[in-house]
């Protein structure tokens, strides 16, 4: 089963069930070598899901002292395609390892 890591908004319960049709589950790790920015939201469907027009989004910086914590949620494979609608166009997925040693997929910025 794929690895989602949620540093925002989808750790809200409500966007949850609007993107997904459940609550997921999930432990909560670190990401190393990362830091949060925000960026503007203007997606008017992710406006209304997440109430914040400001999202935050990891930027790679190499430096391991650099940490981000967030929840690892288990998901399925249509649940990556459902979170790649809910991102908005200015982030792109890919895959990485946690503090934990487990591999999951993070939104990054472009």
């Amino acid at each position: 089963m794929p690895k989602l890591f949620s540093y925002g908004t989808l750790q809200k319960e409500q966007v949850q069930l609007e993107t997904f049709g459940r609550i997921l589950k999930g432990t909560k790790d670190i990401l190393s070598g990362y830091q949060l920015n925000m960026i503007e939201i203007t997606d008017p469907e992710v406006l209304r899901k997440s109430g914040q027009k400001y999202h935050p989004v990891l930027t790679f910086s190499g430096n391991d002292n650099h940490k981000v914590e967030g929840v690892l949620f288990e998901v399925t494979e249509e649940e990556i395609l459902q979170a790649d609608e809910y991102e908005v166009d200015d982030y792109k997925r890919i895959e990485t390892v946690f503090k934990s040693g487990n591999k999951g997929f993070i939104y990054v910025g472009k």
